[in-house]
């Protein structure tokens, strides 16, 4: 539905009425949104490149540096889905301004910190911040746009949360290089700056008119399904997935997730997320395609930093710059992928997207060696920036289509969590591969290797690498039987991609979106020809 026009309102819940903003004052709404999802994006992986010097800085164990950098993360997917249905109902422009307020405060006290746990608190409380900003910035965009720009602009938003969290690390660790871990919230706080002033002048406002009372269980029992299965899947790689605590986040997780299906489908109308709505080909197709690709990409960035750093010794800013060529083509591609939705349909693109990505994975297998070294894996990144660049935008199009325009802070809340629970499982399940298929490789090849050396060297390729500087004339041996080992544990994470990809590829060629039919994608090229009618204020 056209947004051009005054939304109506309501008992049954239909949005504030706002003025239609004119062509300025869009491309002004989609930079302030952009900048501020920029600032939460590169506060997910910033501090992991900060990772020695946090420890030496407050001296904290390896556990409590873990908690800072994914306190950050679980906050922020458990509170997604309910912070997304408050800003739906008590305004979207006033729940950003609050979001960034808090936000900002909270990366400067980061910055500021004398002690670890004042960090731990300050990471907490950007979670909270990140979580009011993440949802409406989506929403913001899907209720503002009229309907033939909309798709250009979830392209250029797809583009920053795709490509942003690489863009992030590379400051970051260009930061963390030059100067010290702390200037690594100048960023954050430089970019909330910026996307505050824009917004409070030129971000319209709107909000849910309904009569319904707010879904307080569900959305309790949602924050508590994602904290539970996030945690387990955090938890599962660093402890072990036999861990009473990684099982018991994963029970109380699953437990509390099968209790707000059955809430939900209880309150129906009044509920805060209608999960009869999965039954659709959009919401369906668009969540699975977005859980895979994003699982998918976090897994690799798992392989890829110490393939880049224990097996060709780069430094961190090094590796975080050779990411760069398929974060920019992912960008490109997902600005890219609106285009070729309107003439081909969202399920071709997004077939086309999966089947390059898993071409990708296939090439990264086939080709990587220690020898061939970076070259050897950059047409295989070169292809999975393209195709998930063409599958992410049509996905979260899909997604927030199949809500009602007052339900766009939960549509946009349900995007960003599908995203959130793909890179934990991607991570937890392509790193546990990778850690696999290293130590059954590696066990024939350590012969004649002290037992300690070789003990230690089982553990990771960096293990390896540090215990080869005391192995004395087994060093050689040692970093060849490493490094070799990392690569047919590549290899079987990456084959593992493949099928995973493939399965998908078949669903959303079978489920997926609906492709306009001939008329359709007439009608949507010759709107294209012609000038946006687009109302001034």
């Amino acid at each position: 539905m056209s947004t051009n026009q005054p939304a109506p309102t309501s008992a049954d819940g239909a949005a504030q009425a706002v003025s239609a903003p004119d062509a300025r004052q869009l491309r002004t709404v989609l930079i302030a949104v952009c900048v501020a999802l920029m600032a939460v994006i590169a506060s997910v992986s910033g501090l992991n490149v900060a990772q020695p010097d946090l420890a030496v800085e407050f001296g904290a164990s390896q556990a409590t540096i873990l908690w800072i950098i994914n306190i950050y993360t679980l906050t922020l997917a458990a509170l997604l889905l309910p912070l997304g249905a408050i800003g739906d109902r008590l305004g979207r422009k006033p729940m950003l301004i609050t979001g960034l307020v808090v936000f900002g405060i909270a990366s400067a006290t980061a910055g500021l910190a004398p002690s670890a746990g004042v960090v731990l608190g300050a990471r907490l409380l950007s979670g909270i911040g990140a979580a009011m900003i993440m949802p409406i910035t989506l929403a913001v965009i899907t209720s503002t746009f009229p309907e033939e720009e909309r798709g250009k602009a979830i392209g250029v938003w797809t583009a920053v949360a795709g490509g942003g969290g690489i863009l992030g690390m590379f400051l970051s660790a260009a930061l963390v290089d030059v100067a010290s871990w702390r200037y690594l919230f100048v960023l954050p706080v430089a970019l909330v700056v910026v996307a505050l002033a824009m917004a409070v002048r030129s971000v319209p406002n709107s909000r849910e008119r309904s009569g319904r009372s707010f879904d307080t269980v569900g959305a309790l029992s949602s924050a508590a399904a994602v904290v539970g299965i996030v945690l387990a899947l955090q938890e599962g790689p660093e402890h072990g997935w036999s861990d009473p605590v990684t099982l018991i986040g994963l029970g109380a997780g699953l437990v509390c997730a099968v209790f707000f299906v059955a809430w939900e489908l209880r309150r129906r109308d009044a509920s805060l997320l209608d999960v009869r709505l999965f039954r659709e080909r959009g919401l369906a197709g668009g969540s699975v395609t977005l859980l895979t690709v994003f699982g998918v990409q976090a897994g690799i960035f798992v392989v890829l930093f110490p393939f880049f750093q224990a097996v060709l010794g780069w430094s961190g800013l090094l590796s975080t710059l050779a990411l760069m060529p398929m974060a920019v083509l992912m960008m490109a591609a997902s600005g890219l992928a609106p285009r070729l939705a309107a003439r081909i349909g969202s399920r071709s693109t997004m077939a086309a997207g999966l089947a390059l990505a898993g071409a990708g994975l296939a090439l990264m297998a086939l080709i990587v060696s220690v020898d061939g070294g970076y070259l050897s894996i950059l047409p295989g990144m070169l292809a999975m920036g393209v195709g998930m660049g063409l599958s992410m935008t049509p996905s979260t199009e899909a997604i927030t289509s199949s809500l009602p325009p007052d339900r766009q802070g939960v549509a946009s809340a349900l995007n960003d969590v599908t995203r959130e629970f793909g890179t934990a499982l991607g991570v937890a399940l392509l790193g546990a591969l990778l850690s696999a298929g290293y130590r059954g490789a590696i066990d024939g090849k350590l012969d004649g290797i002290p037992q300690g050396t070789a003990a230690t060297a089982r553990e990771g390729v960096a293990n390896a690498v540090e215990a080869a500087g005391g192995a004395g004339p087994h060093a050689q041996q040692l970093l060849r039987a490493a490094h070799q080992s990392f690569v047919d544990g590549w290899q079987q994470a990456m084959w593992a991609g493949v099928i995973v990809m493939a399965v998908l590829l078949l669903y959303i060629l079978t489920r997926g979106p609906q492709n306009p039919s001939p008329a359709a994608g007439a009608e949507a090229e010759t709107a294209e020809a012609l000038p946006s009618p687009v109302p001034h204020d």
